[in-house]
């Protein structure tokens, strides 16, 4: 049967770990921290086993098999059906070309920094970009472990994105680190109001983008 909303983003992943072959949740699990994309899901053994029996629920995917390995408990091994190949193409066409406002939490926090003191966002966003360094560091070496291994690029192509959005917001977080530190940036005195121009200013319509056809 057909779903009347649109797949959620580990269900996505679940579909597209079987497009490749059957396999058992946990090793569905395995593989998405292989290909580190546990940095663009949030995914536990327990939520991907759930995701895979609403798919099975759905149609999506059905059992086909069990095995076992020593004394672990028995595994069900999962295949895609042709609805969940179907579903998972068109997910994926949607995804790739359409722009989603992701509500990420830094632009929150930034938006609200003002509510702190200069000084104190100044060491706040550095020790970030000290644990965001250290981060693309490991992303780099993972992606020097893939390369000398021979893994094809098509599997992991989603490592060097992040790796280029980290970079991205490093040098935008040091940009403004700079202007905070020679007064560029005129800092808001914590617990003041907004000036009266800023409470009645109507900021533009956001232009929408017009889709290709």
């Amino acid at each position: 049967m057909g779903k009347t909303k649109p797949l959620g983003l580990l269900a996505v992943a679940a579909l597209g770990y079987l497009a490749e072959r059957p396999m058992h949740p946990y090793e569905m699990y395995q593989l998405a921290l292989h290909r580190q994309e546990d940095r663009v899901v949030k995914v536990s053994p327990g939520s991907l086993y759930r995701a895979v029996y609403g798919l099975e629920a759905d149609g999506l995917v059905l059992a086909s098999g069990t095995d076992r390995e020593g004394a672990r408990p028995e595994r069900t091994t999962f295949e895609i059906t042709d609805l969940g190949r179907h579903l998972l193409g068109e997910r994926l066409r949607e995804l790739l070309s359409t722009p989603t406002n992701e509500y990420p939490e830094l632009g929150l926090a930034l938006s609200e920094a003002h509510e702190l003191g200069a000084e104190e966002v100044r060491m706040l966003l550095e020790t970030r970009i000290l644990r965001q360094q250290a981060e693309l560091a490991d992303l780099d070496r993972r992606m020097t472990w893939a390369l000398e291994r021979g893994i094809p690029r098509v599997y992991w192509i989603n490592v060097p994105y992040s790796a280029a959005m980290l970079r991205a917001e490093i040098t935008h977080l040091e940009s403004l680190l700079a202007e905070i530190a020679d007064g560029a940036l005129a800092w808001h005195v914590p617990g003041t109001r907004a000036p009266l121009h800023e409470q009645a200013a109507t900021p533009p319509v956001s232009a929408q983008p017009t889709p290709s056809t």
